[in-house]
């Protein structure tokens, strides 16, 4: 079984049950979600003229490779009513990154991991840290907690509770 983790977001509609149903979608659709973080409250990124994100990783046990994660995920966003525009940063109900799956450096022109964005990003740190401080990012050769220390993303993230 691979150790795939997730970033889960949601700034659309109601944004704590958007992300309870992803979870239970990719129960079903994925595989078992093992461990999760607590929910942050993040500001926008890329274009900060919208709603701020509700965020929270998930890891999942899966024997489903990496392509079949992707296009799962992606079911989960479409079944759950995301709308994929051709522009970058748009409000969504739901949005589902595959951050890591193992130590698995992919760079398809459908799929990268791990995430390229990942070390840019303190909404994405700021769970990884909580879930797995120790985990050696396999591009940057770094923790998550090294990165997360050494990010220059100053947008607010903030622990909010859990699911």
């Amino acid at each position: 079984m691979a150790k795939l983790v997730l970033l889960l977001g949601s700034n659309l509609g109601v944004k704590k049950t958007n992300l309870q149903k992803a979870i239970k979608e990719l129960n079903t659709m994925v595989d078992k979600v093992v461990k999760q973080s607590k929910v942050y409250a993040t500001d926008a990124w890329g274009n900060t003229e919208q709603e701020p994100f509700l965020n929270i990783c998930v890891v999942i046990e899966t024997s489903k490779t990496p392509e079949e994660v992707l296009m799962r995920t992606l079911m989960v966003e479409k079944k759950l009513g995301r709308v994929r525009t051709a522009k970058q940063y748009e409000p969504r109900i739901i949005d589902i990154d595959i951050l890591f799956y193992d130590d698995l450096i992919n760079n398809s022109h459908q799929l990268t991991i791990p995430h390229e964005h990942i070390a840019d990003r303190r909404f994405t740190l700021t769970p990884l840290a909580e879930l797995m401080p120790d985990f050696i990012h396999p591009v940057h050769k770094k923790t998550i907690l090294d990165l997360w220390n050494e990010c220059k993303d100053t947008l607010a993230c903030k622990p909010i509770g859990t699911l």
